[in-house]
């Protein structure tokens, strides 16, 4: 498929597409978005996936599986969900302070959204196979709880938290659905690179939809070319 999308064009004519103030502008707040996305999901993800690792509570099976909710949901079903939750009271209260629907903060909530079960389960993964032995021994030895787990988890869960990182980053790049439904597609405002696809094909530019496909692959493959780099420094 990459050979084939390489092949339809140029060079020349992927650079004077990806020259236009519009695609400029999804690009910028792709990165921007993607970005508060991931920090975001890890944020929310280390915490919780250490948790659901290292305790059993009652309704802890009712917690994963409404963490999971997000993968297996059509993304235009999370969108949808997305956009009556600002409909609500709650929602309501919160559009008064900040505008979120149709706005740059409803493509960094669309993007979180999705973004976050996948760093939780990356995680979860993570930290369950850590060696519960090594957190043990440093609290015998005086630390607290939560000193042996940023001295002691952490460091160990780097390679994990880089790959939770890696993959919700990606995942947000590629985020369509849930963002067509809660932020629209509006040029220079809500727009980023996957809705400009779909733009430009909407008029028939399949050149330019074409150039920012190429692009898409080449951040995704630089992304995960670093976090590869970086787990070989670290020893992964």
């Amino acid at each position: 498929m990459l050979v084939a999308g390489v092949g339809f064009t140029s060079p020349s004519q992927l650079w004077i597409a990806l020259q236009s103030p519009e695609i400029r502008y999804a690009l910028r707040l792709s990165l921007l978005s993607c970005t508060i996305a991931t920090i975001l999901s890890l944020w929310v993800a280390v915490p919780l996936a250490y948790y659901l690792a290292r305790f059993d509570f009652r309704g802890k099976s009712i917690i994963e599986a409404i963490v999971d909710v997000p993968i297996v949901l059509p993304p235009l079903v999370v969108g949808l969900l997305l956009l009556i939750l600002f409909q609500s009271v709650p929602g309501r209260m919160i559009e008064s302070w900040v505008p979120v629907t149709y706005e740059i903060p409803s493509v960094i909530l669309a993007q979180f959204s999705v973004a976050c079960a996948f760093a939780i389960r990356t995680l979860r993964v993570t930290f369950d196979q850590l060696d519960l032995r090594q957190e043990d021994v440093a609290r015998t030895l005086g630390c607290s709880r939560m000193q042996a787990f940023f001295r002691v988890v952490l460091p160990e869960a780097t390679p994990g938290i880089l790959a939770a990182a890696t993959i919700a980053w990606a995942r947000a790049l590629g985020e369509f659905g849930p963002i067509l439904v809660f932020s629209g597609a509006t040029r220079m405002k809500t727009e980023v690179l996957p809705t400009t696809v779909f733009l430009e094909m909407s008029v028939g530019n399949l050149e330019s939809a074409l150039a920012v496909s190429l692009l898409m692959v080449i951040l995704a493959t630089a992304v995960l070319g670093i976090a590869r780099l970086l787990g070989m420094k670290g020893g992964i």
